[in-house]
């Protein structure tokens, strides 16, 4: 019941506002931001690495009001690429961007948004690395898949996101599911209404193993973004049934959240991501993985309690 109420609160100034001058809540926030600088996030990525676990980087900020901003985000992700040159990872440690911080929201917003991730796409790309597009809410789909596709005449290994929990991702599965493409699947973390997405979470659920099929059962790379443990269950089973193997398939976490599944599937052979956020811009990103999962939400509340 809770989950809706904070997603609405993920877009409110005023709770923003209550939220980050809490003194418990960078503390708490750490738990799932790497840090506020690159220079702060390096060592995780390396210490991550040198798990044998994969990272996903994601420089916060979305949402932006100003061109200027988009510029900003542009040159942030370009600084990550040159902190990532000298670790030699190459797709180990591949970048997540969100279009709305590169302009998508703006006027003329499709163009300005290519404009400024074609230079972070190319960077990563000299690196031996790629970028994945994460997606957001509804109203920018089609504008996200059409750079998507862009994008990949160029750079065939740029990766898209779907959600599970909108009536058209069935049909975006089925045609991205094409031989080079890369697919991260999500249930979907944006407050949509009813006309586009499913409310019910066991339906979510239900449309989340039929669009896992869907991506197994192709030529693309599916990446299984999912801390649910039946879901990861039948993820291992529908590849087995599609006969991929364990390189043909990855499964990507948040960081921070199930640590320990992280390094089980790891040492099992699969190929493990952890999905790495860092930056200032914290509180979008933050409220939203309160409103994914109880456990968050009560962690938050109990350090409010314990520091209150």
């Amino acid at each position: 019941m809770l989950g809706p109420v904070i997603l609405a609160a993920s877009r409110s100034d005023r709770m923003r506002r209550i939220v980050s001058a809490a003194p418990v809540t960078k503390p708490v926030v750490n738990r799932f931001v790497a840090g506020e600088t690159v220079r702060e996030t390096i060592p995780v990525i390396e210490e991550t690495a040198a798990r044998g676990l994969e990272v996903t980087l994601d420089v916060l900020g979305e949402d932006i009001t100003d061109p200027a901003e988009a510029l900003r985000a542009r040159d942030a992700y370009l600084e990550l690429v040159e902190a990532l040159t000298p670790l030699g990872l190459g797709e180990r440690a591949e970048l997540s961007v969100k279009l709305s911080s590169f302009g998508q929201a703006l006027p003329g917003g499709h163009d300005l948004a290519l404009k400024n991730v074609l230079p972070v796409v190319e960077a990563a790309a000299g690196i031996g690395t790629t970028v994945t597009l994460d997606m957001e809410d509804h109203t920018t789909v089609d504008s996200t898949l059409a750079i998507h596709a862009e994008l990949r005449e160029r750079f065939p290994r740029t990766g898209a996101v779907v959600q599970s929990y909108l009536f058209r991702t069935e049909d975006d599965c089925r045609a991205l599911a094409a031989a080079g493409s890369r697919v991260r699947l999500v249930k979907g973390a944006y407050k949509e209404p009813a006309s586009v997405a499913i409310q019910d979470k066991a339906e979510v659920d239900k449309a989340y193993i039929r669009c896992l099929r869907i991506l197994m059962e192709g030529e693309g790379y599916p990446m299984i973004g999912s801390h649910d443990p039946r879901i990861i269950s039948i993820s291992q089973e529908l590849a087995r049934r599609a006969g991929r193997k364990l390189d043909d398939y990855e499964f990507q976490m948040l960081y921070g959240i199930r640590e320990g599944e992280h390094h089980r599937l790891a040492a099992e052979g699969h190929r493990m991501r952890v999905y790495i956020a860092y930056g200032t811009d914290w509180y979008g990103y933050f409220t939203r993985r309160l409103a994914e999962r109880p456990a968050n939400l009560a962690f938050f509340l109990r350090s409010l309690v314990s520091r209150g």
